[in-house]
């Protein structure tokens, strides 16, 4: 079982000494990834519903700072040497796939190699909006954009025409270090799930109680289109339990994901080395 940090670069996190204190004890005890999360803007007073919290609204308020995620993740790079970088999610339709190639790129080779994507379709329609982009087509760009990435990162140039974008033959460099860097599905429905069967390297189903549904169908989509499933990698997060990890594991999951266990130094490095010892030691 692999270990994860979501939420990385919330809070004091996104300063300086907070980030370098995370990725740097975070690695030090065993953690295999740093998930980031995005929003670009958050519209006053959006009407949109958070699906992750009971209120349906984004924890911290409408003003919390949620810093860049490839900004973040390439300043994780220089600080760490080993943990892997993971977009947890990008809004992928939000944003142009040639400057996502150029980006997760770009931090593949800062990072010698540990870069991973992970996109999700959004649901803050209100963002959407300001940036000027339909939110009604969102699935749809997402998957373009999926097979856009992996065309400009290969060997060579690279050209598009699809429904959403289009390009002539182009070069986009620098290439990756990985042969692949891997793209991860954001989403807790059965249409994500399907998604992530069609198009990514894995699965991220963030929201448990929809976990054994999620995975159903990704088994039944990957059926109906010939794929094996054990190629997708599942990710979700649970409470620090080595029961409900074990249960998880048993259930496909590959890769667990746990949020800070504190803000202040001491409680984050408290807090990593106790799931360190009880958890990731144990698993």
């Amino acid at each position: 079982m692999k270990f994860g940090l979501i939420f990385a670069n919330v809070g004091p996190f996104g300063q300086p000494d907070g980030l370098t204190h995370l990725a740097r004890t975070a690695e030090s005890v065993g953690f295999e990834s740093l998930w980031t999360v995005e929003h670009v803007v958050i519209p006053k007073g959006y009407a949109s519903k958070y699906p992750y919290s009971r209120d349906g609204k984004l924890p911290g308020g409408e003003n919390a700072p949620i810093p860049d995620p490839f900004v973040w993740l390439a300043y994780a790079a220089a600080v760490t040497t080993k943990i892997r970088l993971a977009t947890g999610i990008i809004i992928l339709p939000q944003r142009h796939p040639l400057y996502v190639a150029k980006e997760a790129a770009t931090l593949d080779v800062l990072s010698r190699g540990r870069a991973i994507l992970g996109v999700g379709i959004g649901w803050l329609k209100e963002e959407f909006d300001a940036i000027g982009v339909p939110f009604e087509s969102r699935a749809a760009r997402t998957e373009e954009s999926i097979e856009a990435l992996r065309s400009l990162w290969r060997a060579g140039e690279s050209e598009h025409h699809g429904a959403h974008y289009a390009w002539p033959s182009v070069a986009s460099n620098p290439k990756p270090v990985q042969p692949r860097i891997p793209i991860v599905i954001g989403g807790h429905t059965k249409s994500a799930a399907r998604r992530a069967a069609r198009v990514g390297d894995g699965f991220f189903p963030a929201r448990s109680d929809t976990l054994a549904e999620c995975m159903a169908e990704l088994s039944a989509e990957c059926a109906r289109i010939g794929r094996d499933p054990a190629e997708i990698e599942i990710t979700t997060g649970c409470p620090p339990k080595l029961d409900e990890v074990k249960r998880l594991e048993d259930l496909g999951v590959r890769r667990i994901t746990f949020p800070p266990p504190g803000f202040a130094p001491d409680d984050v490095q408290s807090g990593l080395e106790k799931l360190g010892s009880e958890i990731l030691a144990r698993s």
